[in-house]
C-alpha cells in the first residue's frame, strides 16, 4: 500500500471512536498488514478478521461492526455474494468493497449487492481510513477512477431508453444534497426535517430509480443531469 499523502484537513473523528472494523481477506499477508494499518489510528479498532465470505456470514453479526472491509475475490464464496447475505442481516452495517482490479461489471455488482463504497486497494492509508470515517457519515466512498467509471457506465445505460424516474419535489431536493455528498444528519438540517424521515425519502428514491445504494443514486442522478 503507498505511503500516506497530504489531505486538505483533518479528517472529522467520530463520536464513537474508536470505530470497530471488520476485514474480510483471504491472503494471510495481506490481512495482516491491513489489521495492523487499521489498530495503527487511534480512532479505528479492528475487531474481527475472515478470510472466507463463509467465515464473514458466522462472525460479523455476532462483533456488530460499524463497517466491513470486504475483499471482491474470494474463495468460494465471492465478497460480492458474501455482501448480498450479510446487508440482509445487518442492513445498516457499512460495506466498503476492496479491489486491485478496476472493472466495471464488478463495480455495479458490488453496488446492486448493497455496498456503500468502492475502493481500489492502492489506495492510500490516510485516504483509507477518512473513506471509512465518511461512510458512517452518509457518504459514499470511492476512488476518483471508480466514480469516473460509475458515471460513464450510468451514461451508456441511459443511451438504452431506460424508464423515466418520477420523484417528489422533496425527493429530488434529498438526491440532489445527496449527489453533494451531504450525511443524512446534514441533509435533515438543510430541509428542516428530522433523519428519519431523510431515512424514508432515501429508501423511496432507491425503490423508484431501481437502485440499492447511495453511490448508485448518486451515479445515476448525476448521469440523468449530464
Amino acid at each position: 500500500m503507498n505511503k500516506p499523502v497530504k489531505t486538505n484537513g483533518p479528517v472529522k473523528l467520530s463520536a464513537k471512536a474508536p470505530l470497530k472494523i471488520a476485514l474480510v481477506e483471504d491472503q494471510p499477508k495481506v490481512r495482516e498488514n491491513w489489521s495492523q494499518l487499521i489498530n495503527s489510528f487511534p480512532d479505528l479498532t479492528c475487531i474481527c478478521l475472515c478470510k472466507t465470505g463463509e467465515e464473514a456470514l458466522r462472525a460479523i453479526p455476532e462483533a456488530k461492526p460499524d463497517v466491513v472491509l470486504m475483499d471482491i475475490f474470494l474463495p468460494r464464496m465471492s465478497g460480492i455474494e458474501c455482501t448480498t447475505q450479510l446487508k440482509l442481516i445487518l442492513p445498516k452495517t457499512q460495506v466498503l468493497m476492496l479491489t486491485a482490479v478496476e472493472d466495471d461489471e464488478l463495480v455495479f455488482m458490488a453496488l446492486v449487492a448493497g455496498a456503500d463504497g468502492y475502493l481500489l486497494k492502492r489506495t492510500t492509508p490516510e485516504n483509507l481510513r477518512a473513506a471509512m470515517l465518511d461512510v458512517l457519515g452518509g457518504g459514499a466512498p470511492m476512488t476518483s477512477e471508480i466514480a469516473r467509471r460509475v458515471v460513464e457506465s450510468f451514461r451508456k445505460a441511459k443511451a438504452k431508453s431506460k424508464p423515466e424516474v418520477h420523484l417528489s419535489a422533496r425527493e429530488e431536493e434529498v438526491l440532489i444534497l445527496l449527489s453533494k455528498g451531504y450525511s443524512n444528519k446534514e441533509i435533515a438540517s438543510q430541509l428542516s426535517i428530522g433523519a428519519e424521515t431523510v431515512g424514508s425519502h432515501l429508501k423511496h428514491i432507491y425503490e423508484k430509480m431501481h437502485v440499492r445504494s447511495r453511490a448508485e443514486a448518486v451515479a445515476r442522478y448525476m448521469t440523468s443531469k449530464a
